[in-house]
């Protein structure tokens, strides 16, 4: 299974939030440290916005920030907002009647299965965890200069 762009930027954007300690970001800033269109993220921003996952603040000053806290905020909830399919194969399609073992396959119930853990593994991190995996990580996004040595 392969995650979309969207999905990935979705994650970061949070991540972005988390670090910024519950400040206003700025799409912009979002855009710059990672390197990418202000437009796309603006497209991710809407999904996760409707799922309370980002709060937004219209305005000159206004931002974006974490709709919860980081910690509450698991990569399950992201995946579940930005991604439309988890099928892995035709057979998981609601439409997938042409098979005639789809209901008793082998290989339908084992990626029913990997699909599970897959799920239940994404569960068990939230973004604050992925945060403070990288103590550097507020230098790295540009949010604070470089420690002194």
């Amino acid at each position: 299974m392969r995650l979309t762009r969207q999905t990935n930027y979705a994650v970061r954007m949070l991540m972005y939030c988390a670090a910024n300690d519950g400040n206003l970001s700025r799409i912009g800033d979002i855009a710059k440290a990672y390197s990418v269109s202000e437009l796309f993220l603006f497209k991710i921003l809407q999904p996760l916005t409707k799922a309370g996952l980002v709060e937004s603040v219209r305005g000159r000053n206004g931002g974006i920030r974490l709709g919860r806290a980081a910690d509450k905020i698991t990569l399950l909830d992201v995946v579940s907002v930005t991604e439309d399919s988890f099928a892995m194969a035709e057979c998981f399609e609601n439409d997938a009647t042409e098979c005639p073992l789809v209901d008793s396959c082998g290989l339908n119930t084992a990626l029913r299965k990997a699909l599970g853990a897959f799920f239940e593994v994404l569960a068990t991190y939230s973004i604050d965890d992925l945060v403070k995996a990288r103590p550097s990580i507020n230098f790295l996004l540009g949010l604070e200069e470089q420690p002194a040595a």
